[in-house]
């Protein structure tokens, strides 16, 4: 059997990995590379692989970075079975037209710009319609079960704790009179999620492919975070601001009401019930179309939620609603929001700020310091609210420079991916432990931490592809090939390259600084100005030296 790495290599998008035995072809996962321009022009190239050869498509979860690019398979003559969780399939139904739609809007804005420079418009990735099409060919599966694709591979999807319908996957393939068991955890979930269950343990497995996103860090516990958020809310509504939490619409999103509508059960104080109430005061809006038709799909599909939750909801306390909730589709009530003085909450799309309505909400918030842009997802190079999260004085949004005045804050603990200790876990739960660690969707600090805790704390065998390198798995694994073309960015070749800009903007700044200290009509607060300028920027330089 071999592994080819063609997605998700030392960054944490693009998933796709193509598998060869016993004379099939076959993708676990056929994602969308999203993030900076570079990322994804990588989606209109073709893809490394005949179409025509591919099987079948085995998908862990919803997630565009993992499910986005099979309509552009479909599109290209695949006919296959996809086969996803019952939920994934659901949730696929939303998500793949409404990328279908953003692909087109994208295509549409940038052939403007194209044929401005006298380029040839191009047509866009997939549109809508042809997203709703491939939907023919998923077909869904249970957790638990064990399915015969062919006699020699059979496969198990089990519950990944990461969204609703993500899976493990447990690969067995039969070939030359042995049995080799590969296990794909897809994206592994936070324990701390409180809808949905925890990650299912696997017992054995020969080889073993790993997520790795916070394979460097840690989350902070789910108490410590829902305190953590009652205090951002209300000390922001206490002086007249807005919450506006760029969340994923899936997931995400439904994470965050169920914490608002549960607060309430966590402490008794006073100074507690005084947030609270002025938590529930305000109005909390869900600015999302594709989020709000998610949460039908959650509501419709409690009986992958724990335990607990469900006797909540056996008792009548549906953990998705709550007094004050609010859901707004039309452009019409999106835009109502921003000119509404009265504080709130709004949650909206897209979670790392990308595309969608809250470009918009980040443009008419931003700027104000009474208000909070509050982050509770991973936020990946190159992206709007990775800019914003990592301290940028002034962003651009919509072409017009912004200054970031708004109070930003960023709980990790809300994330839909197991932290350091989380990963770790999964590995010491085996009980035939895997003769290879494969670790993949993590950009390469991460990769670099884990692969030294897992090889220092358990002695097993890890390897970090690159993109393009195949693995052949019969008995010892061997690098066979290697594809040359280099996905670009990763997180550490994005520094050198900020680094050799900065240096010819500072080349830049000294020619435009010098031209107005010989100017004789400049006023002395402009030279203030200029100076106060230099000095935070003097302060910044030496911040990153002396870290």
């Amino acid at each position: 059997m071999k592994i080819t790495f063609l997605g998700a290599t030392r960054t944490v998008t693009g998933s796709n990995y193509l598998v060869e035995a016993v004379g099939k072809k076959f993708l676990v996962d056929c994602g969308m590379w999203q993030g900076k321009a570079e990322l994804e022009e990588e989606n209109f190239q073709e893809f490394e692989f005949n179409v025509a050869d591919i099987d079948f498509v085995l998908l862990t979860h919803a997630h565009i970075d993992h499910s986005g690019r099979i309509p552009k398979l479909y599109k290209e003559g695949y006919r296959g079975k996809v086969y996803a969780h019952k939920a994934t399939c659901d949730l696929c139904a939303l998500m793949l037209p409404d990328s279908g739609h953003i692909q087109e809007q994208e295509s549409q804005w940038k052939n403007k710009k194209r044929i401005r420079r006298g380029e040839e418009p191009r047509e866009p990735l997939y549109t809508a319609e042809e997203a709703a099409r491939c939907l023919e060919v998923f077909e869904p599966v249970a957790y638990d079960q064990i399915i015969e694709i062919t006699p020699e591979i059979h496969v198990r999807y089990n519950d990944a704790g990461h969204m609703l319908g993500s899976s493990i996957i447990e690969l067995w393939v039969k070939e030359e009179g042995k049995e080799v068991k590969t296990v794909f955890t897809g994206d592994l979930g936070n324990n701390d999620i409180p809808l949905l269950n925890p990650i299912t343990m696997i017992e054995d497995t020969d080889y073993l492919v790993m997520e790795s996103t916070y394979g460097s860090r840690l989350h902070v516990k789910n108490e410590e975070k829902a305190e953590l958020f009652l205090d951002i809310v209300s000390e922001t509504l206490d002086q007249g601001g807005t919450v506006v939490i760029p969340s994923f619409a899936v997931g995400r999103t439904q994470e965050i009401l169920y914490e608002i509508n549960h607060l309430k059960e966590e402490k008794k104080d006073e100074e507690f019930k005084r947030k609270y109430q002025t938590l529930m005061k305000a109005p909390v809006y869900v600015d999302s179309p594709l989020a709000i038709s998610a949460t039908e799909v959650f509501r419709e599909n409690t009986d992958l939620f724990d335990d607990e939750i469900k006797e909540e909801i056996m008792r009548g306390d549906n953990p998705l609603e709550f007094p004050g909730l609010k859901f707004t589709r039309t452009a019409d009530e999106s835009k109502a929001l921003n000119e509404d003085p009265t504080p709130a909450i709004i949650i909206s799309a897209s979670g790392m700020c990308e595309v969608g309505r809250i470009k918009h909400h980040l443009k008419h918030n931003i700027w104000n310091p009474k208000n909070t842009i509050l982050f509770v997802g991973y936020q990946a190079p190159g992206t709007l609210g990775y800019q914003i999260v990592n301290g940028a004085k002034t962003v651009k949004i919509f072409g017009e420079e912004m200054a970031v005045n708004a109070r930003i804050e960023y709980i990790e603990g809300y994330s839909g991916h197991a932290d350091q200790e989380g990963l770790m876990n999964f590995i010491y739960s085996f009980r035939e432990k895997p003769k290879q660690i494969f670790l993949i969707h993590g950009e390469e600090e991460s990769q670099d931490v884990l692969q030294k805790k897992i090889e220092t704390d358990t002695n097993l065998s890890v390897t970090v592809p690159n993109f393009g390198e195949t693995y052949d798995l019969n008995g010892e694994v061997i690098l066979t090939h290697k594809v040359e073309r280099k996905i670009p960015v990763t997180l550490k070749s994005e520094v050198l390259k900020r680094l050799e800009k900065l240096k010819e903007e500072m080349k830049d700044m000294e020619v435009y600084v010098k031209e107005d200290m010989d100017n004789t009509e400049l006023k002395d607060e402009d030279v203030f100005r200029i100076n106060e300028k230099i000095k935070d920027l003097e302060k910044q330089i030496l911040s990153v030296i002396e870290g």
